[in-house]
């Protein structure tokens, strides 16, 4: 039995670590080279490196995921806890941890797309920005003299905005800043197309700048136009000195930069109709109001003529009377004109201006004499209370030499001291004998 043992022990392979790591590796990925795997995202981080790292679970297990910055550069909506989410790629061992794990090729979240929820996503944080407040929102002006368009010069919308304007207004001046309308780099070609009409607005006089600007482009599907729900887009057009029509695609499409534009139109066509009114619309308005004006001044002409000739009908029939009438009123006048005479206003204000000189010089001589008496009790006081004035009476003040120092009693001087007594006349300087204290 322990000769048996022996010899099965020593057939048995013993695995190291790493090599029972490796082969396990090696078992794993061969077995799951390509799957799916469903689960809710927690413990999600994302790394200066550009790679993520979660954990997928459901009700009884979890498995760690990591997506590299290779695969997710493209990802369009945001990874957070909480997601839940489908995922495509192959099962790995992390050796170093013994820890299997799935490395993510692609990522969609579960029950609505990546660009609809990547949609959803930035309009909630815009909103809460305040880049949809109709605050924000600027009126479209009326017959725009220059008119500025963001889009593609090789599509149909610039085509369409050309025909509009030319059949609506033709002698409009148009500014065109051409920028790629679908691809990866189509978001940062807008939003530098809208900075340089603005940066080009600043150098033309003030009544010859661009009024408005369209951006915008054909219809198609969701990634065609997703260019136009890019963050950097829509703060451009939020950013923009000068009011925007956004145009992208046909009726039924939205995208994130109709709802901060100033206006959404539902085509580049219906931009170009909202921003400048049909010539013959207007000039048919005109002529209406022309006519409208001709024959307000010709009903005003003729009602002008009746009040005339009333007029004149009834001045012949009272011409006497109004003339008794207007000598009676002229007389009225000039003695009205007698008592309002300038000069006779004048010499009664300077009667009243001397009578209050007089008053002003009584009441300024009786308050000079009031604060006299006052002033002169005041130094009375004063001069009784001054020192100089108790020495008068026989008092003095004693000085202790050289500091000049008041002796208030016995203690501050010693036998041999100088002292200074002033009197109410005159100093004497003395020399202490001695020091006697009362009690």
């Amino acid at each position: 039995m322990l000769e048996q043992r022996a010899v099965e022990e020593k057939s048995a392979h013993i695995y190291t670590v790493s090599e029972l790591a490796k082969d396990i590796k090696l078992i794993l990925e061969s077995s799951f080279p390509e799957v799916w795997v469903e689960g809710e995202i927690s413990n999600f981080s994302s790394p200066p490196s550009g790679h993520l790292y979660f954990t997928l679970k459901d009700e009884t297990a979890v498995l760690a995921a990591a997506m590299f910055n290779r695969a997710n550069k493209g990802l369009k909506f945001k990874i957070e806890d909480g997601l839940k989410v489908i995922c495509f790629g192959k099962i790995s061992a992390y050796s170093p941890r013994g820890q299997y794990q799935i490395i993510v090729e692609k990522i969609e979240p579960k029950g609505i797309g990546g660009l609809q929820l990547a949609l959803e996503q930035l309009k909630q944080k815009l909103e809460k920005e305040g880049l949809f407040s109709i605050e924000h929102k600027r009126p479209m002006p009326y017959l725009p003299s220059k008119i500025g368009v963001v889009t593609s010069l090789a599509g149909a919308a610039i085509k369409d905005i050309l025909k509009v304007l030319d059949r609506r207004f033709g002698d409009i001046q148009l500014i065109i800043s051409p920028a790629q309308v679908q691809g990866e780099a189509a978001k940062e070609e807008i939003a530098q197309a809208i900075k340089d009409l603005n940066q080009l607005n600043e150098n033309y006089p003030a009544g010859e700048r661009i009024e408005v600007m369209i951006v915008g482009r054909g219809g198609g599907s969701m990634e065609d136009l997703w260019a136009f729900n890019e963050e950097i887009v829509a703060r451009a057009i939020y950013n923009s000195k000068i009011p925007v029509i956004s145009a992208v695609g046909h009726e039924r499409d939205w995208t994130i930069a109709d709802l901060v534009a100033d206006v959404r139109a539902p085509t580049p066509s219906v931009a170009a109709e909202l921003v400048m009114p049909e010539k013959d619309e207007l000039r048919d308005k005109i002529n209406n109001l022309a006519q409208s004006i001709d024959s307000s001044f010709l009903d005003l002409a003729l009602g002008l003529k009746d009040t005339i000739e009333g007029l004149m009908h009834r001045l012949k029939l009272g011409a006497g009377h109004i003339f008794e009438l207007n000598i009676s009123r002229l007389n009225a006048g000039v003695r009205k004109l007698g008592i309002l005479n300038p000069a006779m206003r004048i010499q009664q204000h300077q009667l009243r201006l001397k009578d209050l000189f007089r008053q002003t010089n009584v009441r300024i001589e009786h308050l000079l004499k009031l604060k006299h008496a006052e002033f002169k009790t005041s130094v009375e006081k004063l001069s009784s209370l001054s020192p100089l004035n108790i020495l008068g009476r026989g008092y003095s003040i004693t000085f202790r030499m050289p500091q000049n120092l008041i002796v208030k009693d016995t203690k501050s001087v010693n036998v041999g001291d100088e002292i200074k007594t002033r009197l109410g006349k005159g100093e004497v300087l003395s020399t202490i004998k001695e020091i006697m204290t009362n009690g």
